[in-house]
């Protein structure tokens, strides 16, 4: 083999072995940053392109300040959070007399002076009732007064209050903002706290009742029996609802998962001034009994109405008895507004202050007319 051969053998091994050299070092820093940036991850900033630069913007996501803001709201409002223990009297039966019974649900602190805001199902038909204060002490409350149709009711102790909630601002709550609940699941477990964010607001369910609870807010934090009437907070650590229902089964059967309700908070403190002031709230008054009539109610009974109220009966003396509303009568509107399913017949009169004069659509042995009443006024639920 000539020299010439020999020296071009041994330049081809050396750039071989030097690419080879070079390649692992490359790879080897490159595995090096990859594992300095996975540990690094939790505090490095995201970086994201966006969709209409090419200009790459950092993100910062410190989940470590979301836990703190959480806490410190929990903090601020769960010493003012109670737990509320009802008794209902035994019923009479024909097997003879049932035993008392005990309810529980949640309430929190508005006030120094002792007075606390549930929800009116919680406290219903109750003789007595105690609270439970979120370091374990027992004291009793009384009913201040309390509201069938927006679910309020207002307590009042005259023991210690350990701390006052501070009321936030329902009106200005957006969907994805975050939600805390706080309250006593199945009464047991006092002062739990589950976190979500607001799914809706204006959202309404029918109660079954005849009426409609309207303009709720819509969450995914978790609510379960026990915490009705305990707050639901925002990451200020104010009070921004009052937790009231859930919703598990749809008419369809299927299973729903992640669907509480809130009563928003200016519509509970307003209700609650009014209680505390009043004893009551002033709600207008008719003086009917009535059936309410829908398609099928309608079509069943071949009525002249697909929507509205059938009157079975008229109260003496009463504003109906006075604007000469008679039995058999069937109320369509109330001041051009329409009943019907989305507009149910207390939702629209509720509408209305004691005082006012509202224009009734009538149909009156098959013939449509109208009928000017001045509202009287009814008071609580």
């Amino acid at each position: 083999m000539s020299w010439k051969r020999i020296l071009y053998s041994l330049f081809v091994v050396f750039i071989s072995v030097t690419a080879a050299l070079a390649g692992a070092a490359v790879g080897g820093i490159a595995v090096y940053r990859a594992v300095q940036g996975n540990q690094s991850a939790s505090t490095a900033p995201v970086q994201i392109v966006s969709a209409s630069s090419n200009t790459p913007q950092n993100a910062i996501v410190n989940v470590t300040d979301i836990q703190s803001t959480i806490t410190q709201s929990v903090q601020k409002v769960g010493p003012a959070v109670v737990t509320v223990v009802g008794t209902i009297p035994g019923q009479a039966t024909f097997f003879g007399s049932t035993g008392d019974q005990t309810v529980s649900g949640s309430g929190v602190f508005i006030s120094d002076q002792g007075y606390i805001l549930t929800n009116n199902h919680v406290v219903a038909d109750t003789k007595s009732l105690t609270i439970v204060l979120s370091d374990g002490t027992q004291q009793p409350a009384s009913i201040v007064g309390a509201d069938q149709y927006s679910d309020i009711a207002v307590l009042k102790t005259t023991g210690k209050v350990p701390a006052v909630a501070t009321l936030g601002n329902s009106d200005l709550l957006q969907p994805g903002e975050s939600a805390i609940a706080i309250g006593s699941p199945l009464g047991d477990f006092k002062n739990t706290v589950t976190v979500g964010v607001i799914s809706a607001t204006g959202r309404s369910i029918d109660t079954g009742q005849g009426y409609q609870i309207e303009n709720l807010i819509q969450t995914d934090a978790a609510i379960n029996q026990g915490n009705s009437g305990g707050p639901l907070v925002d990451l200020a650590g104010e009070v921004i609802g009052i937790n009231t229902l859930i919703v598990r089964n749809t008419g369809s059967g299927a299973v729903a998962e992640g669907l509480g309700f809130a009563i928003p908070i200016n519509t509970a403190q307003a209700v609650a001034t009014q209680i505390i002031q009043n004893g009551y709230i002033a709600h207008p008054y008719l003086g009917i009994n009535y059936q309410p009539i829908t398609p099928d109610i309608a079509s069943a009974y071949r009525l002249p109405a697909q929507w509205g109220v059938y009157i079975t009966s008229v109260a003496s003396g009463s504003p109906a008895s006075k604007a000469g509303l008679q039995q058999g009568d069937i109320i369509t509107s109330i001041n051009g507004t329409a009943i019907d399913e989305t507009h149910q017949y207390l939702n629209l009169l509720l509408t209305y202050q004691p005082g006012e004069q509202v224009k009734l659509g009538i149909i009156r042995n098959g013939k449509s007319m109208e009928v000017l009443v001045t509202l009287g006024q009814s008071k609580g639920g």
